[in-house]
């Protein structure tokens, strides 16, 4: 101890911190620089920050505070706080810390020949510009710059060494790549002295399991929800809603990507141009879904349906999806087969026999009357016998009976005249029944139609977006096997 003590009183006589130490002012002193990646503590994309747990690694030599080792026996290295001997100013150029120098100031320790080691250890927040360009699937470069803060390359020779981490503690979001080191010459305007530096460059790529588990997965699962639109009866009413539904979610997941992405438009995210072509698509169904609501619920008073969207969509888009009218197979089965022929059953036991009542010829209205009925007509009207007490229709062994009474025509024409008019309104209606049902089989075709392409689109842009990212690859073989 009492040869440790004099060594500390003899080496500190005349010392001078304040003075490099060289024997020639004119000569620099060379300063090793070397790092021990500890951590990846915290990646900040939103503020662009790089927090690290580091070891700085400080090696020079000072010939002041070298010794004999035979004049202090069993003393091998001794230590110096860092303020009582002289340290080298290196500092993280681009530290973005309070105290902008982060590193706790230790010991230096020293050994006969004068060799210094100093290793402060420190949190570093350095700057760094984030890349969000391949979100999730993205690879990012962060610079720890390094470099003496007054004295230049004439005086501070400072040198490479290389990196440590052979300590290194994983990290759950980030895969460490590795770290290169270059050194570096700067030459000022104002300076003709270079000024160097050591730039070690943390390399380190995403980890995407998290990300893929928790917004890719769930953004593909609600764009096949929005494909469902097109499946969903138009009848049900749950069409608009489901779309907007799906539309509202893909917005919610978007918003959750917008916070922790940093507000730049130097790039667009790759999961943004996912997200935005899925609410495309998803805003784009539910605009079909109202053309398809509007041709579902169509008014038959509205009028017919074109003659060119008749070309296109009931005969060559429902010839492409292979879609046949309802009925048309129906249609085609009896028109293929011999004709029906009716059979009636036979009488009941009480019907005894059937009577007509025949109209040809009415005089002095011929004329009329065959204009009135197309040239002939003839009413056949067939009743059964329903015995003699029925007053209406006495008994007569004639199965023919002429009516040719003139007050009967009026109200057979007044008769005429109903029938045609209900006949007319069941026309109408078979027609309006008619141009509803080529409308909703438009509906139907323009639905099947929009589930296949949107089918497709969604397919292509999941594949062609989310691929697109260079290293989309390794960290699907890294992260999700």
């Amino acid at each position: 101890m009492c040869g440790r003590r004099k060594l500390y009183s003899d080496l500190m006589v005349n010392y001078n911190r304040l003075e490099r130490p060289v024997l020639n002012d004119s000569a620099p002193i060379v300063v090793d620089l070397g790092l021990t990646l500890l951590q990846i503590i915290d990646v900040d994309e939103k503020n662009q920050v790089l927090i690290t747990n580091a070891w700085l690694q400080l090696y020079w030599t000072d010939i002041y505070l070298a010794w004999n080792p035979e004049s202090y026996p069993g003393v091998q290295s001794i230590r110096f706080p860092s303020n009582m001997v002289w340290v080298p100013d290196i500092l993280l150029y681009n530290s973005a810390d309070e105290r902008f120098d982060a590193t706790f100031h230790t010991n230096v320790l020293v050994n006969a020949s004068g060799s210094c080691q100093y290793i402060p250890p420190g949190i570093l927040k350095s700057t760094c510009y984030i890349d969000v360009r391949w979100f999730p699937f993205d690879v990012q470069k962060c610079d720890l710059k390094f470099g003496s803060w007054t004295h230049n390359g004439w005086l501070l020779d400072l040198q490479m060494m290389d990196v440590d981490i052979s300590t290194y503690i994983p990290n759950g979001e980030w895969d460490l790549v590795g770290v290169p080191a270059k050194r570096n010459e700067l030459y000022y305007d104002c300076c003709k002295e270079p000024y160097p530096d050591v730039t070690f460059t943390v390399t380190m790529r995403r980890r995407t399991l998290y990300y893929g588990l928790n917004l890719l997965i769930p953004c593909v699962l609600i764009s096949g929800l929005a494909l469902l639109v097109f499946l969903l009866p138009a009848d049900s009413g749950e069409k608009i809603s489901l779309g907007i539904t799906v539309l509202l979610s893909l917005t919610v997941f978007m918003l959750l990507v917008a916070e922790i992405m940093p507000a730049t438009s130097d790039s667009v995210p790759l999961i943004a141009q996912y997200f935005a072509s899925t609410m495309m698509i998803v805003g784009l169904s539910v605009v079909v879904t109202v053309l398809v609501l509007q041709f579902h619920h169509h008014d038959p008073h509205g009028g017919k349906m074109p003659k060119w969207v008749r070309v296109i969509l009931l005969n060559w888009c429902a010839w492409f999806l292979r879609m046949k009218k309802p009925g048309e197979e129906r249609r085609t089965v009896v028109n293929s087969s011999s004709p029906l022929t009716y059979k009636y059953p036979h009488s009941p036991p009480h019907h005894t026999s059937t009577s007509s009542i025949q109209m040809n010829t009415i005089p002095g209205q011929a004329s009329t009357q065959s204009t009135t009925t197309n040239g002939s007509m003839n009413l056949y009207f067939g009743y059964h016998s329903m015995g003699t007490d029925n007053p209406a229709f006495p008994p007569s062994t004639d199965s023919g009976v002429v009516v040719c009474g003139g007050g009967g025509v009026p109200e057979i024409s007044r008769i005429l005249e109903e029938v045609q008019y209900i006949a007319g309104r069941f026309r109408e209606q078979d027609e309006g029944e008619a141009i509803c049902s080529e409308w909703k089989f438009a509906a139907a075709v323009v639905d099947r139609l929009c589930l296949v392409a949107f089918s497709l689109f969604s397919i292509i842009c999941t594949f062609t977006i989310l691929m697109s990212a260079p290293n989309f690859i390794e960290a699907v073989s890294k992260d999700f096997t």
